[in-house]
């Protein structure tokens, strides 16, 4: 849900006046400061530009995770901005990054290509994961898409998957917890979308003013 606080973490994020936002929403000046005061409310059908305009919607994937795969790069190499980005169809918290699945392990709940958007900080013990199936690294480096078990000791898990064999006995040195799975055809049709705004943004007079 797009909120006043989301509006002015995006505003102070991308360094993007109020103004600026009232021009691609085709609102009067004043309009925003309303909005970020509560004296007007956000009508539906702004929520989409504003989200764009803002970039809310946008997470930073940070690299690939196995589901029965061996992943490259590092974790240790990937820029802290990630290599590349997805936007979701609606607006996000800002602590989260993405995944993209590797491999065929979690079948038919996981397919390659699906991404997979998580918390960037690990939120909660590692006994609360029991059972659940998470984004998870290991201590020597590995990234998995697995279901987190309860190992023979309290700092040991084993991790299992749908149609591959257990991971046994191993140490944690991160869980990501999963707020959203996309498709990877959902992901596709997004990017198509996306890539027809920007051509017919890019035609003469196709798209509001974007300028700060």
């Amino acid at each position: 849900m797009l909120d006043v606080a989301m509006i002015e973490r995006g505003l102070e994020k991308t360094g993007k006046s109020k103004g600026g936002l009232a021009r691609a929403m085709g609102v009067r000046p004043g309009a925003v400061s309303e909005i970020l005061s509560g004296l007007r409310l956000i009508k539906a059908a702004e929520v989409p530009i504003i989200m764009e305009y803002l970039e809310l919607n946008s997470v930073p994937i940070m690299g690939r995770v196995g589901a029965g795969a061996v992943i490259e790069p590092e974790y240790e190499q990937v820029p802290a901005e990630g290599v590349g980005e997805v936007a979701l169809p609606f607006p996000i918290e800002e602590d989260t990054i993405a995944f993209e699945v590797s491999g065929d392990s979690m079948l038919p709940k996981y397919e390659s290509g699906d991404v997979i958007v998580v918390y960037r900080q690990q939120r909660h013990p590692l006994a609360s994961f029991y059972g659940e199936e998470a984004v998870v690294r290991l201590k020597t480096g590995e990234r998995y898409l697995k279901t987190i078990e309860r190992g023979k000791s309290p700092s040991l898990v084993n991790l299992k998957s749908f149609n591959a064999k257990p991971i046994i006995g191993v140490k944690l040195d991160w869980i990501g917890e999963i707020c959203v799975t996309l498709p990877r055809g959902q992901i596709e049709r997004m990017r198509a979308k996306t890539a027809a705004r920007a051509r017919q943004a890019a035609k003469p007079g196709g798209s509001r003013s974007r300028d700060k």
